[in-house]
């Protein structure tokens, strides 16, 4: 009887044609988000090959950005453009292979899978499925569910999608799917080949703040039943953004501006006032002490310290790397601060590197020889690995070895050979906007990475000069307080 209840209910007619007006399209993703301007253009032209070839198999689309940054109401938006109907089905932590493609009717409590269920409650056989989370896909002695997933995600195959439980072939093909992921590094590779990988970037400080302004403050106002009672002015967004929240995203933000309207929905509804202005001084009246202490980063010139850029899930961070010289010792390299097996290996490339080209800077082989190095990345209770510390762990170590202090205005990120050339890095877009954040005026950059300057944001670009570089001897030319070697 179940069985048969599932068939009735599934949408086997086709659902409502699209209606795409890319003129109306365009309005509704500037309405609904603010900035995001490369990945509004790449989901405009998506609907415009939509529209002119409905029956065309288009790719699936993969948002790929920090949590907090709208993929889930990009997902929305789009939906809203072709006229679908939306439905989400999460991925996070599925490890069971049934709950993709359903179990045998033979077993107790036989259902059908997550694809299934999602079009049972559309009700329509052309949704927007949008599977959230495919990075966060488990797999166990149950199978693989990112195994299962390539079949409902490839346009040649998913025509005829059997799903265990109902044991009939269903058509797919009408569904448009997109998928979401904080990482692309650990979506499958047979799993990533099929999708159109769309990256979405953290927001500047001025966007974060015109999000506050134009959606987030109304959108609380309103839950909070204090539209009209509460303005909030400029500043106080402001102090909110750089005392209270640090993030790629704008989760954070919502919650902490949240908190504000509910003091003051207190007062208002204690009798204490009817209106109130909430400006920077009443935030931090509010709110109390500001929760965002400033990085540990070297602010002035210092020797032996050096200012990296890593690349995290949730958006870039600074990464400074110091070296001390002990005297009296015999050469012995130590390294702590969590470090993996990649930095580790860096940081001999490094030692090497400056033993080579000691004479360059004026180091002498009595300082190599009778001398321990201690190299040390701050924060240590933070495992930190990748490869892009290779130049500023070699900066840090001439500067200690040479006595030559480190410009603090200035950051760096990219990965050496033993012969001293910069290899290409990822993630420029992300470690660009974390500089920024910092206040950085240079940031050097492998020569190699300079075609992705045009994906960074055009303010970052403003404030920030980006200087190429292809090998070490121009890293420490731009890097060392004294221009020349000694």
């Amino acid at each position: 009887r179940s069985y048969l209840d599932w068939l009735l209910e599934l949408p086997w007619q086709a659902g409502d044609p699209d209606r795409i007006d890319i003129g109306e399209a365009r309005a509704i993703l500037n309405a609904d988000h603010f900035g995001l301007e490369p990945v509004k253009k790449r989901i405009i032209e998506f609907l415009a090959v939509r529209k002119l070839k409905p029956e065309g198999h288009g790719p699936i689309l993969c948002l790929v950005g920090p949590p907090g940054v709208g993929k889930t109401s990009l997902g929305q938006s789009i939906a809203r453009a072709l006229g679908r109907k939306f439905v989400r089905a999460s991925l996070g932590g599925v490890h069971d292979e049934a709950e993709i493609r359903g179990h045998r009717r033979t077993y107790i409590g036989a259902m059908p899978g997550r694809i299934i269920n999602a079009l049972t409650t559309a009700k329509s056989a052309n949704p927007l499925l949008l599977l959230d989370e495919i990075d966060k896909l488990a797999a166990d002695y149950k199978g693989d569910p990112s195994s299962a997933l390539l079949e409902v995600l490839d346009p040649e195959q998913n025509k005829t999608f059997k799903d265990n439980y109902l044991d009939i072939p269903f058509d797919l093909s009408e569904v448009l799917f997109i998928t979401t992921a904080n990482n692309a590094e650990t979506i499958p590779a047979p799993l990533l080949d099929r999708m159109d990988v769309i990256e979405l970037p953290s927001y500047t400080r001025t966007e974060k703040w015109n999000i506050a302004k134009r959606h987030l403050l109304p959108k609380q106002l309103k839950n909070n039943g204090l539209t009209g009672r509460v303005s909030v002015a400029p500043g106080a967004l402001y102090e909110i953004i750089d005392s209270y929240t640090r993030e790629a995203g704008v989760r954070t933000l919502e919650r902490t501006i949240t908190e504000v309207l509910r003091k003051c929905a207190k007062k208002i509804a204690a009798g204490e006032t009817d209106k109130i202005n909430v400006s920077a001084g009443t935030v931090k009246a509010l709110l109390g002490p500001e929760k965002i202490k400033p990085t540990f980063i070297s602010r002035t010139d210092a020797v032996g310290i050096a200012n990296g850029l890593a690349w995290t899930s949730v958006g870039g961070e600074m990464l400074p790397v110091e070296v001390q010289l002990i005297p009296e010792g015999s050469g012995k390299i130590e390294l702590t601060g969590s470090l993996g097996d990649v930095m580790k290996e860096s940081a001999r490339l490094a030692v090497t590197y400056a033993r080579v080209h000691a004479a360059e800077y004026g180091i002498s082989a009595d300082t190599i020889k009778n001398s321990d190095i201690h190299i040390h990345a701050p924060e240590g209770a933070v495992p930190k690995d990748g490869p892009s510390a290779g130049v500023t762990l070699t900066t840090a170590l001439i500067s200690a070895y040479a006595g030559i202090p480190v410009m603090a205005d200035l950051a760096m990120t990219g990965e050496i050979t033993l012969h001293g050339n910069v290899l290409p890095i990822g993630g420029l877009k992300e470690k660009s906007m974390a500089a920024f954040r910092e206040g950085i005026s240079t940031v050097l950059i492998p020569q190699d990475n300079a075609s992705d300057l045009f994906e960074v944001d055009a303010e970052v670009k403003k404030a920030i000069r980006f200087i190429p570089v292809s090998d070490l001897e121009q890293v420490l030319k731009q890097a060392l307080r004294m221009q020349t070697p000694a």
